[in-house]
């Protein structure tokens, strides 16, 4: 990674100083600088020094990742937790960088990611740490307990009149040391390395089809519960009651032969009546409402919700950017491309202005709509 000094490369950078260290005596600088050595070195034993570049700084130091962004995070709340008596200010920048040689042919960073990091150290108090919005917004997608560390502090201006959004570190170092490692151990306690691990039938894993069984049988359950909530009295006991009327016709022609032979009954006048009474009012008051009520309030609901919903929907800039640039969109910084790619923007018209600290800026201005995509490409020369 360090021998790519033709190339711009986008990296992180700690940038560390001592507070008032030039205003102590050399004695007290000798000690101050030993410890803050000592407790450096402690601090980066996790990152491999092929990953790290570290530049002395007389009264602190700069540090470049080559690797993740969060062997930077790690590293600075190590250094700011273990400082102790040590006034330590820190900063951290997510930026672009370029490796070359000093004048003892030792490696050595210039560049805007490395200038941004010292201007937000510059804005921190001893004790504490602060980070620009372009590392912020990598570092906050890799995890929620990435996310709930930062604190917005504003935005600051530098002696150059430039602004910069800075977020402050709080709270402890988390468990998880990285995404990728929290994932593994999860999916090695979720899978184990017994029958579930191994593929199943048609290339499916053994866990899924014992979770897809498992649900099966608990639908089933849910089925025999309800039926036995339900019980003869409910709304399946309605149907002989409605079959009764077609039984009562057959038990006639019986009936009529018995007054031949002794004596018209007062029992056939009353079945009559029975049969047709009952018929009438359960066919008449039961399909005509349930058919009408339901389907008008459906449409009604999908246009209302679809004509709400639709002017809410932001519209989106895509951004190629070479070899870097700051993204400004009507005046308000909102990161660095690369690595942003994308930029969620309200409708309406705006202007889009692209820096870079060696070329002139690019300003362009562009109408967004909802729901609609515009593509900004620009190449600084």
């Amino acid at each position: 990674m360090v021998e790519s000094t033709s190339r711009t490369l986008v990296c992180s950078v700690l940038f560390l100083d001592i507070a008032e260290y030039s205003r102590k005596p050399v004695a007290e600088q000798l000690q101050l600088k030993q410890a803050f050595n000592r407790i450096l070195g402690e601090a980066l034993e996790q990152v491999a020094p092929r990953d790290r570049i570290i530049l002395d700084t007389g009264d602190g130091a700069a540090v470049t990742f080559m690797g993740d962004p969060e062997d930077a995070l790690f590293a600075a709340m190590a250094m700011r937790d273990m400082c102790g008596t040590v006034p330590v200010r820190s900063g951290v920048n997510l930026g672009p960088v370029r490796l070359v040689k000093d004048l003892n042919s030792q490696m050595n960073i210039i560049g805007d990611g490395i200038n941004v990091a010292q201007r937000v150290m510059s804005f921190s108090r001893p004790g504490q740490l602060l980070v620009s919005r372009s590392f912020y917004e990598v570092v906050s997608c890799l995890s929620r307990d990435y996310a709930n560390l930062f604190h917005h502090e504003g935005s600051r201006t530098d002696k150059h009149v430039r602004e910069h959004e800075v977020y402050s570190v709080v709270g402890g170092t988390p468990t998880a040391r990285r995404v990728p490692e929290t994932e593994s151990k999860f999916s090695a306690l979720a899978y184990g390395s017994g029958l579930l691990a191994g593929p199943g039938p048609l290339g499916l894993r053994r866990s899924s089809l014992a979770a897809a069984s498992a649900l099966f049988g608990l639908l089933i359950g849910i089925g025999v519960t309800a039926r036995a909530v339900i019980g003869p009295g409910g709304p399946l006991a309605e149907k002989p009651a409605a079959a009764a009327p077609k039984a009562a016709p057959a038990t006639l022609p019986k009936m009529a032969s018995a007054p031949q032979a002794v004596a018209p009954k007062v029992d056939a006048p009353q079945a009559a009546p029975v049969v047709e009474k009952k018929p009438t009012p359960v066919v008449k008051k039961e399909p005509a409402p349930k058919v009408e009520k339901k389907a008008a309030p459906k449409p009604v609901v999908v246009a209302a919700a679809s004509t709400s919903a639709a002017p809410k929907a932001p519209g989106r800039l895509e951004l190629a950017v070479n070899p870097w640039g700051e993204i400004f969109v009507d005046g308000q910084s909102r990161g660095v491309s690369p690595p942003m790619r994308t930029l969620e923007i309200s409708p309406g018209s705006h202007t889009i202005e692209i820096r870079n600290s060696t070329f002139q800026s690019h300003v362009q201005k562009v109408e967004i709509k909802s729901g609609d995509a515009v593509r900004i490409r620009h190449r600084f020369k």
